[in-house]
This record gives C-alpha cells, sequence and structure tokens, in this order.
C-alpha cells in the first residue's frame, strides 16, 4: 500500500502579522518609571537580598537593582534608600551546602557591600539588620559582621545625615541602631530611625528617648525594622528565635510606636512564601499618641522567581512617590530586572490594589 502526503500552500502572513502586533502592544504597555508631578520626591523600598547573595549567579541580580537606583536618582528626584533587611543568608557561614547555597558568608557580604557601593556618594541609605544577619546561620547569637562590611564612612551621604546612634548588643555604637534626618524638597523635616532585629529592651528605650527630644518633636518619624507584620497585617507577636529579649511586632508597637507623638511611617520586611506576592507584603494604619496615622508597611520579595532557592526576588523594588501636597504617597511596585528588556518589559509592573496605592500621612 503507498500513501501519498499531499501538502498544500497555506498564508502564514496572519499570524505573522498577529504577533508582530502583539509583541508591539506589549512594548507599547510598558511605560519607564517616571514622577507624576516634577515637585515630588521618592524613596526607594529594598526588600530583604539575602537570596540574592547566597548563590553566586544571583547576585549580579542585586546589583542591576542598586545600579537602576542610581541611574534614576536625578529623573526619580531619590532622596532616600531604605532596606528591609537579612542582607545576607548567614552571617558567618564558611561551608555551604551547594543546595540551599554556594557562597560563604564573606563572599555575601562583600557582594551586598559591593552593590549598596553602586550608591556611595550618590544617595543615602539606610539598612535594617535581620535574623539572618546575626550568629551563625539565623540570629543563634547577636553578633554580627554588619558593621565591617557597612562602616558609618562608608557612604559620606549617609554620614551627613547622621544624628544619633545607639549600642549594639556588644555595646559598640554602629549602624544597627541610628537616627537619620533629612528635610523634604517641601519642607517637612523626616527622622529614619533604623532598628536591630527584634530590639532589646535597652534599644526600645533608647529609641524612645531619642524621638522624644525637643529638636525632634515636630519631625515625621520612619521606624525601619526587619520583623513586624505578618501578610495577614497583624503585627507579629512571637517568633521562634534563641534569643532572649527581643521585642517583635506587636511588642515595639506597644511600647515605642503607638505611644510615640510623632512615628507616621514604618517599613519591614522578612515574611514570605514561595511564589506568592501576596505572602510577601502588609499593610496597615493605626494611630499614634497624638492621634496621627501611623502608615505601616511590609514588603518583601525575596522567595519570588523560583522560590528559597530561585533567582532572589525577581528584582523587585517599591517606588515610593511623596507628592507636592506634602502628605500623599503614591507607592509603585516595579522590577529592572524585567524592565531592562523588551522581551519582559510587560512584566515589570505589578499593579494589583495592594501593589499600586496612595496613602496619606498627617
Amino acid at each position: 500500500m503507498v500513501a501519498f502526503i499531499i501538502f498544500t500552500a497555506f498564508d502564514y502572513s496572519p499570524i505573522f502579522a498577529q504577533a508582530v502586533e502583539t509583541r508591539t502592544t506589549q512594548s507599547q504597555k510598558y511605560n519607564a518609571p517616571a514622577l507624576s508631578s516634577p515637585d515630588s520626591w521618592s524613596i526607594i523600598l529594598v526588600p530583604d537580598p539575602q537570596t540574592y547573595g547566597k548563590f553566586a549567579r544571583n547576585q549580579p541580580l542585586f546589583e542591576l537593582m542598586t545600579s537602576w537606583v542610581s541611574e534614576n536618582i536625578d529623573p526619580l528626584n531619590i532622596k532616600m534608600v531604605l532596606c528591609t533587611g537579612d542582607l545576607v543568608e548567614q552571617n558567618e557561614y564558611i561551608n555551604p551546602d551547594g543546595v540551599s547555597g554556594n557562597q560563604p558568608s564573606k563572599s555575601q557580604w562583600e557582594s551586598v557591600s559591593r552593590a549598596f557601593g553602586r550608591l556611595d556618594g550618590k544617595v543615602p541609605y539606610v539598612t535594617a539588620l535581620g535574623n539572618h544577619d546575626y550568629g551563625y546561620k539565623s540570629i543563634e547569637n547577636r553578633k554580627s559582621n554588619f558593621n565591617n562590611y557597612f562602616p558609618v564612612d562608608k557612604n559620606f551621604k549617609n554620614q551627613e545625615i547622621l544624628r544619633e546612634v545607639g549600642l549594639n548588643a556588644e555595646g559598640i555604637p554602629t549602624m544597627e541602631n541610628a537616627a537619620f534626618e533629612f528635610t523634604s524638597p517641601q519642607g517637612r523635616k523626616i527622622l529614619i530611625l533604623s532598628l536591630e532585629f527584634a530590639p532589646r529592651d535597652t534599644t526600645v528605650n533608647w529609641a524612645k528617648k531619642v524621638i522624644s527630644q525637643e529638636k525632634y518633636k515636630d519631625h515625621t518619624v520612619v521606624v525601619l525594622t526587619h520583623s513586624y507584620m505578618n501578610s495577614k497585617n497583624e503585627h507579629i507577636v512571637k517568633e521562634k528565635y534563641p534569643i532572649e529579649n527581643g521585642n517583635y511586632g506587636a511588642a515595639l508597637f506597644d511600647k515605642l510606636i503607638k505611644p510615640s507623638k510623632n512615628i507616621q511611617m514604618v517599613f519591614a520586611g522578612h515574611i514570605g512564601s514561595p511564589d506568592k506576592p501576596k505572602e510577601h507584603i502588609a499593610f496597615r494604619t493605626d494611630k499614634n499618641a497624638a492621634g496621627k496615622k501611623i502608615q505601616q508597611m511590609v514588603f518583601n520579595a525575596q522567595a519570588l522567581g523560583g522560590g528559597w532557592m530561585g533567582n532572589g526576588g525577581d528584582g523587585w523594588l517599591r517606588i515610593l512617590e511623596f507628592l507636592p501636597d506634602g502628605k500623599t504617597i503614591k507607592v509603585k511596585t516595579f522590577s529592572p530586572l524585567f524592565a531592562i528588556s523588551p522581551t519582559t518589559q510587560q512584566y515589570a509592573w505589578r499593579t494589583e490594589p495592594y501593589d499600586e496605592f496612595s496613602f496619606e500621612i498627617d
């Protein structure tokens, strides 16, 4: 039996035209980050970098993020960069298993310090310390290599606005607990208060004394810490870390934030679940002792882009645009990693209501 195969002509041009149209439409959807008003200014919120640092292949991705920030200091009028902590996966790890990470701690610290070095002398940046920045793997004690890689004189832009320094658990003044002051273009005086992971009572008391000083009474105080809320927008009550005298989110709120008269914003990270953006974020509003709104935001991305062993977080960061009315802040969630190529630019913005929204401060 002989089988005959008959080839017929087929016009592929409609398919190619559709593909071109689709790609063009996708390309047109992308808009590079820009301020909605020429008189606005911005803060960049950088989530936990730890998963970028633990694999050699991921380290350049975090450097891409800070390079993008550097390139956009003027276009976005960036006045400050804040990082939510867990700068490294392990603080003092010398023998990685090659599965959960392939870089020893020294390489991780060098990498994150080098990445932030892209901003040295250009814009101030403040980093909280997370549980992974202490101890051996995860805060078995409160010793950290942070001060070796982020000394006070690393970035003179930080040093210019540094006003108060607290003591770490070893009794050494470092930027683990520190306050930074600057004035917005609209004249609002802002104090950034960076606190160690699960701050000790002595740290909380130090922070209370700082913000209650007469010279800061009219400042808008922003607290930057690592562990604060879960993805249900609840203050974290307790975590199972082998440290004593630690104040997690609920205790920090009750002892420091709610009784204050000038804390109006809190930023944190820490939480996450593999490839679930909503599990990495939280937001809530409360009021302080003066009746002013306290806007509290958690933003992380470390288990996106392939989970805990993935690419580090798909390059996500947040752009906080402070409008010239002096009270409105627009939040947008953006990835320089996706934005770098026309092939992936259509994925560079997250536009769910919990990723793109506005809030106001008093």
